[in-house]
């Protein structure tokens, strides 16, 4: 896909010279499953629990067909497709496949910073293998991943890692995209806002009520709309439109805490509701926590109620939490001190936190931009 380049994008010189690549491995969990069992390749599969409370953690392309989605809960996936088949997670297994595409990232670039045990970015301005562009690299890997793994992953190639992930999505599964330095303000207007990472359905929703559908439609907000309407989001909103993003690729970059949140169509404040909510929440939430392999102390459950007054409650254990037995036991007892709540809330959230390794981060949003040695063309 190419872009005629815009000159007057302000962040091309600042960040011209970097090379990021995204790596996302194509429906991680279920293709898997899919390699290891030749019985259900090409067919609608959806890893996690079957049960009533069960939730989604990763559908196969062929279930997302019909509509099925990770965090979805398993009866509305079963609704969508009633021919759905469904595996237990295995995260041993996955953890080690993700340790053989660790290790083919580590070939081509010592600068790699996991987000999950499927996606990660690689900073490869430093051409260490002498390979001659980073678009080469990018396709190397995929080769590589393919070959080891039976598995197929998506890249995106850019001068940033808001666009390498944004490029990395457009042209799954099994694609490559890359957006050269110039072409970054274009692509983002082009795209709905919905592609953009940390604006939900709601956030997007609002934006349409303000008339705002694309990235283009968002760039031409000014910073004091973007302030008015969207308050500490703005500054970030104001960039991504543009295009850029001056975070630099930390390798193994410590994470601080791991989890999610839910709001409510309607407030809620009944002790069945309530507990219902918190089990499909616990169910996302384990999910993601296995998935980043993350092992933590502190569990933390957050409610917004309906005047949006935060409530939050914590318990933390002199050692890691045993388990996701152990987690849901927790996050139970920690709501259920707090019945029955003085007022509906509309929101909640689980958050495990004071993870092993965990250590203090200098915040990098804004840094300038570091040029590595021996300059690699895209």
């Amino acid at each position: 896909m190419e872009f005629a380049r815009d000159q007057d994008e302000p962040d091309r010189q600042a960040i011209a010279l970097r090379k990021i690549i995204h790596v996302d491995m194509d429906a991680f969990f279920a293709s898997v499953e899919q390699r290891d069992d030749p019985s259900i390749r090409g067919l609608p599969v959806a890893v996690g629990g079957s049960s009533g409370r069960g939730v989604v953690a990763a559908a196969s392309y062929e279930a997302r067909k019909f509509g099925v989605r990770s965090a979805m809960p398993s009866a509305r996936a079963v609704q969508l497709c009633p021919d759905l088949i469904f595996r237990k997670p295995r995260f041993d297994v996955y953890k080690a496949v993700s340790q053989q595409i660790r290790s083919v990232f580590l070939h081509f670039t010592p600068h790699v910073e996991p987000l999950s045990l499927d996606e990660a970015y690689l900073d490869v301005t430093d051409d260490v293998r002498g390979i001659g562009s980073a678009t080469r690299i990018a396709e190397l890997i995929r080769q590589r991943i393919r070959a080891e793994t039976g598995l197929t992953a998506s890249a995106g190639v850019s001068y940033n890692k808001f666009l390498a992930k944004l490029a990395s999505d457009q042209n799954k599964p099994d694609g490559l995209c890359v957006i050269r330095p110039g072409e970054g303000a274009q692509f983002v207007g082009s795209l709905p806002v919905r592609r953009f990472h940390g604006i939900g359905p709601r956030g997007a929703e609002k934006m349409a009520r303000l008339g705002i559908e694309t990235g283009a439609d968002l760039r031409a907000k000014d910073l004091a709309f973007l302030r008015a309407n969207f308050g500490s989001s703005a500054d970030y909103l104001y960039r991504a439109a543009r295009g850029i993003d001056l975070r630099q690729v930390k390798a193994d970059r410590p994470r601080k805490s791991v989890g999610g949140e839910r709001t409510f169509e309607r407030d809620i404040s009944s002790g069945p509701a309530l507990r219902e909510t918190l089990e499909r929440i616990i169910e996302i939430v384990w999910e993601r926590i296995a998935r980043s392999g993350a092992t933590g102390r502190t569990i933390t459950i957050k409610m917004k109620f309906n005047d949006f007054t935060p409530c939050t409650r914590a318990r933390s254990l002199p050692r890691p939490i045993a388990g996701k037995e152990e987690f849901a036991a927790l996050a139970r007892d920690l709501l259920d001190a707090q019945l029955p709540l003085p007022r509906p809330i509309r929101l909640m959230g689980l958050t495990l936190s004071a993870l092993e390794g965990e250590e203090a981060e200098d915040g990098d949003e804004g840094a300038a931009a570091t040029v590595l040695q021996a300059e690699l063309p895209f």
